[in-house]
């Protein structure tokens, strides 16, 4: 069982800049990814890296504002977000998968394991 941790997440001004961390050990782990969901939505996938850092994916919505990175000495993942928006108030997740890279890590069901969340508010 692999246990994932988040922390980071607060409440910011449009505009501002946060940073999401995700602590969690496993060797079968292969791909980590962020995921967030608003009130009333579906979870959905922002951002996602490879263990070897060589495959990295974004949500068309956050590219160029959202950077993730990966610290496999660490069993790091960090989100930095910036020049939040208010549409990107949402619960973050972190997730892992036991997959290799594929088409399909964008996808909730390609992982295996999930954090708690943390809450992500952006006031306008």
């Amino acid at each position: 069982q692999v246990q994932l941790v988040e922390s980071g997440g607060g409440l910011v001004q449009a505009g501002d800049s946060l940073r999401l961390s995700c602590a969690g050990r496993a060797r079968s782990i292969y791909t980590m990814g962020w995921f967030r969901q608003a009130p009333g939505k579906e979870r959905e996938f922002v951002a996602g890296i490879y263990k070897s850092g060589g495959y990295i994916a974004y949500a068309g919505s956050v590219e160029g504002r959202f950077t993730i990175s990966r610290d496999n000495a660490k069993d790091t993942v960090d989100l930095q977000m910036n020049n939040l928006k208010p549409e990107n108030t949402a619960i973050y997740f972190c997730a892992a998968s036991n997959n290799l890279w594929t088409r399909r890590s964008r996808l909730t069901d390609d992982y295996d394991y999930w954090g708690q969340g943390t809450q992500v508010t952006v006031s306008s």
